[in-house]
């Protein structure tokens, strides 16, 4: 690959094109977004020139997966992947600039979240002391070195030093571009783990609420794939035809993160393989359209009971905007629409930017927000005793 040289500085404008990137916890593959950010009067106009949707090759993404559960991995295949999946990063920013016919040497900046392998955001006593911590690898160096692009990741630590849960991070996003004068919204992303923002109409950053609500499409995906050798439940039909097995679904709500008190966040750590063995093991002799159906059901209600627990009496909602991949999941938005009702549930619309896109274009905005000194985690959500900058900074 041929390196640009080119560095930027922000002492000028402010970088207008930005690369965001990010693997989910499903380890799925790389989104990548390059967008163009226009600053007006302190909104943000942002427009998507290509996005791009890369898995990972060939076996690798059980191995990230393997290699992120406690006892299964080991030091130096994580020291290794750290920069493996950095240079896949890197050829996914090459990837999305060729589909936009933007130069390297045109981007500005790139943010990058990485890739979650393991998520520690309650503090944990270790050696007579008690730390939180994450750990997301795809080495930002590498990255900026390889492309010659200024590279800010590692977002979460800053949150979790400032006693915060790390997560979720799209509050500030969904703050920034989704509140409403008119229509008090909820921002529902359907990723491996679902999670939601509550905006009050009018509503201030220090009204913004949200929290990771439990699995989206970890369960149902893994679930689909040892089951039907299929990646994920195309559409849900599998889930459609299906019956809801009512002990295993009363079983999977028992789960103690559905009544843990806030702030909260979730990840593989409980929601992984070891909850789909144990799920499998309940099952008996449960069909497994029955299975994809209880899955999917776990996360429809999941997601409703979570926002009554805790939201529904201060901050009833007018509507729920739903976005990442389990958006494409018909049954799902079907069972969502039945809890919610009469809430409309929609997809999420945006005028610059595709719905997919959404997380991606998160971290190119918090990467802006870092390098221009402003900080981006929302206390409130996150339970951090203050509001930090967010991320390390990676020069080429």
């Amino acid at each position: 690959m041929t390196t640009p040289t080119h560095r930027r500085s922000w002492s000028g404008p402010a970088p207008r094109i930005v690369a965001g990137l990010i693997s989910g916890t499903s380890a799925d593959g790389i989104a990548a977004c390059l967008v163009k950010i226009t600053e007006k009067r302190s909104t943000l106009d942002v427009r998507q020139l290509a996005f791009v949707n890369r898995p990972y090759p060939g076996e690798m993404r059980k191995f990230i997966l393997a290699n992120s559960l406690p006892g299964t991995g080991s030091v130096d295949v994580v020291c290794t992947l750290n920069a493996l999946i950095g240079v896949c990063f890197a050829d996914a920013v090459v990837a999305v600039a060729k589909k936009a016919r933007v130069p390297l040497s045109r981007i500005d900046l790139i943010g990058s979240h990485g890739q979650t392998v393991h998520h520690i955001p309650n503090p944990e006593p270790f050696f007579g002391m008690k730390v939180r911590s994450t750990l997301q690898i795809g080495d930002p160096s590498v990255i900026a070195q390889r492309t010659g692009i200024t590279t800010v990741g590692d977002f979460r630590p800053a949150d979790l030093a400032a006693d915060g849960q790390g997560a979720p991070l799209v509050p500030y996003l969904d703050y920034l571009l989704f509140r409403s004068k008119s229509e008090s919204r909820m921002l529902l992303n359907l990723g491996g783990i679902a999670n939601f923002t509550v905006l009050p109409k009018r509503c201030t950053v220090d009204d913004v609420r949200g929290l990771d609500t439990g699995p989206a499409n970890m369960v149902i995906d893994a679930l689909s794939n040892l089951l039907y050798r299929e990646p994920f439940d195309r559409n849900g039909l599998h889930a459609a035809a299906g019956k809801v097995v009512p002990e295993l679904l009363a079983w999977m709500m028992s789960h103690p993160y559905f009544r843990q008190s806030l702030p909260k966040t979730t990840g593989r750590e409980q929601f992984g393989s070891m909850f789909v063995e144990e799920l499998l093991r309940r099952a008996g002799s449960a069909a497994p359209d029955d299975l994809l159906a209880t899955a999917t059901e776990c996360t429809a209600l999941s997601v409703y009971n979570q926002y009554v627990r805790y939201f529904r009496r201060s901050f009833p909602i007018d509507a729920v905007l739903v976005s990442g991949g389990g958006a494409h999941n018909l049954h799902l938005v079907r069972r969502l629409q039945a809890h919610f009702g009469p809430v409309p549930v929609r997809t999420m619309k945006h005028p610059g930017f595709s719905s997919d896109a959404k997380e991606a274009v998160l971290f190119a905005i918090l990467a802006r927000e870092t390098v221009l000194g402003r900080t981006s985690n929302v206390p409130r959500v996150t339970g951090a005793t203050r509001s930090v900058l967010l991320g390390k900074i990676c020069v080429p």
